[in-house]
């Protein structure tokens, strides 16, 4: 399951109306260039498809800094609005071995109301351990990954991510109820987006053809 829907509806949503290259920052800034498939060509093929799909506006606006055609911003619309959190829920409970998806969650779980991300959360542990118990249906952890040979490894490998996430997504549900961050609703959000002309202290330096539009 891809990330970069998420990632890409999320960024335009905190910005209200922005063009591909702020997007492309956003997603350096949030180092999801290293955990996802957040790459330039990724980001610009997922705001156009997405345009394309009625989920995002296409806003022709000045001509771009390198004289060529004029710039597109993105403005999300009610379709991508409604598929956004769809996503969002969705990445929250899901559990699998991919972390970007769940990475990409994180980042926008305060655009929820407080008790449905923790919800959700707690959701999450209930299906990884669901997952760990039709795991161990075929290997148990106690009889050591050895008697499976080094394949034995990969499914000792998944049971401590598994048991990783739970106890690392226990103790976020234990911050959360204890009031930590600033959810939907309680006031003034946390802005995760850098300002236009706002220099990316993160950004890779590789250009793409269509950083200047």
């Amino acid at each position: 399951m891809s990330a970069i829907r998420l990632l890409v509806l999320g960024a335009v949503r905190q910005h209200g109306r922005a063009h591909g290259y702020q997007v492309r920052s956003d997603l350096e800034y949030w180092g999801a260039h290293e955990w996802s498939n957040a790459k330039p060509g990724s980001i610009y093929h997922a705001l156009k498809q997405m345009a394309k799909q009625g989920l995002l506006h296409a806003h022709e606006t000045a001509p771009s800094t390198a004289g060529g055609p004029p710039r597109t911003e993105y403005e999300i619309t009610d379709a991508g609005t409604e598929e956004y959190f769809r996503l969002l829920r969705e990445a929250l409970v899901a559990y699998e071995q991919k972390v970007d998806f769940q990475s990409a969650a994180i980042g926008f779980l305060v655009d929820l109301p407080r008790d449905e991300a923790i919800a959700l959360l707690k959701e999450r542990i209930r299906r990884i351990g669901r997952w760990r118990a039709a795991v161990v249906e075929h290997y148990l952890p106690e009889g050591g990954p050895e008697r499976l040979g080094h394949i034995g490894e990969i499914m000792n490998l998944w049971l401590h991510r598994a048991d990783s996430d739970a106890a690392w997504t226990r103790g976020l549900v234990e911050r959360l109820e204890r009031g930590a961050y600033t959810f939907a609703g309680e006031g003034e959000p946390f802005i995760g987006v850098l300002a236009e002309g706002q220099e990316n202290p993160y950004a890779t330096g590789e250009r793409h053809p269509e950083d200047d539009r």
